[in-house]
């Protein structure tokens, strides 16, 4: 029994961490190294410590009190759940097209295979997973086996490509450039949107919760944005080293251009084999989440919550098939989902101290500042890059 318990935590931390690691982390990293240099490393600490009060908030809550978000949210505010679900339901959707499209381009680098039909295999892989009775536990292992082949393959890639890592190390307190956009837009692809409850709902749905999981639970979430953040740094050195090195990155495949230019002719096949981990690892992630969200708001979703992810897998995959997906899509819909942050971790935050939600536990108030001050932070950073930026994406 203990040990199914710790295979749910570490798996509920990978699900998580790798549902964060897609097609667009990858691309944001590479875009964003390219755009600020050894700079970038002061987002990548902002986004670590927004990251961190995020997560363990939204964790501690949704488990101590046995209920997904949208339940809670309701619990807040009458209606203000199911308005989460919703907002947070496209954004998967929209993330999962982006997804899929991921897994095509990473099947047709890794072994030659044009990138619709990769697509399309790569669904039915996904699919696979949830028509098991153990849908749960494999996805799991799934989540921990490929989240290891992903830090590895990119760990390789980074010490080909030389950084200069003590000027990263400086950059990450003393930065020649501070971009709101960057901010934003990777803390939207680490913990925005779907991603801040992917492992808490994993954990209340395999029956986690209560006051004595707290500790646990605690060290799960850390370790979840440990692992993803793990990723982020060395995808991050891999692009500074080929940054420093005067290589410009291919602005319709830059992540795919690091690992060509860090590790030449294998290069490509390393970057589609890690591009098809993180993009099946998140379209699943992804898919789960979304779906878990809407399972509060009508019981036959809660019954066949399966078929539910299998459709949603199978949406995601039509309309990539019908529209295909830019590479600034990827960008956006981080952005986006950054500015679903702070409404969902507000919530949270309120939600902590609601004793019908949360019973005799006591949010530490040190937690609570750091969630009002991420809260406070990505409303204001989210309104700027709304003002400043977000229209000129669009129309990029």
């Amino acid at each position: 029994m203990l040990d199914r318990r710790r295979g749910v935590l570490i798996g509920a931390a990978f699900l998580m961490a790798t549902s964060a690691i897609g097609p667009g982390f990858l691309t944001q990293t590479a875009v964003f190294t390219e755009r600020l240099g050894p700079s970038f490393a002061f987002a990548i600490l902002v986004s670590v410590l927004i990251d961190i009060s995020a997560q363990v908030s939204v964790w501690r809550v949704l488990t101590i009190s046995g209920l997904r978000a949208t339940s809670v949210g309701n619990a807040v505010l009458p209606r203000l759940g199911t308005m989460l679900a919703v907002l947070v339901a496209l954004g998967g959707l929209a993330f999962n097209v982006g997804n899929v499209a991921g897994a095509g381009v990473g099947l047709q680098g890794a072994l030659g295979l044009p990138v619709i039909p990769g697509a399309i295999a790569s669904a039915a892989f996904a699919i696979a997973i949830f028509v098991v009775k153990e849908a749960g536990r494999t996805m799991d292992r799934l989540a921990v086996a490929l989240g290891f082949t992903l830090i590895l393959l990119t760990l390789y890639v980074a010490l080909s490509s030389a950084p200069p890592v003590a000027e990263a190390a400086l950059r990450a307190v003393l930065p020649l450039q501070v971009d709101a956009l960057s901010i934003v837009t990777i803390v939207g692809g680490t913990v925005g949107g779907y991603i801040t409850f992917a492992g808490a709902h994993r954990l209340v749905d395999a029956g986690v919760h209560g006051l004595g999981a707290v500790p646990q639970v605690t060290r799960s979430a850390i370790t979840a944005i440990s692992v993803a953040t793990v990723m982020r740094i060395v995808l991050f050195l891999a692009a500074l080293g080929v940054v420093h090195q005067g290589l410009a990155l291919d602005p319709t495949n830059p992540a795919g251009s690091v690992f060509q230019h860090a590790t030449g002719p294998i290069g490509f096949r390393l970057f589609g084999i890690v591009m098809w981990c993180a993009a099946v690892t998140s379209l699943v992630g992804a898919a789960y989440t979304s779906v878990s969200f809407l399972r509060d708001l009508h019981p036959a979703i809660d019954r066949h919550w399966q078929r539910a992810v299998i459709a949603m897998i199978l949406l995601s995959t039509v309309i990539f098939v019908l529209t295909g997906r830019p590479v600034r899509t990827l960008v956006v819909v981080g952005t986006l989902n950054g500015l679903i942050l702070p409404l969902a971790l507000g919530t949270m935050l309120v939600a902590a101290y609601r004793v019908q939600i949360v019973g005799a536990y006591r949010q530490p108030r040190a937690l609570t500042l750091a969630g009002i001050v991420a809260t406070g932070a990505m409303a204001i950073a989210g309104a700027y890059v709304i003002w400043r930026d977000l229209p000129q994406l669009f129309r990029g």
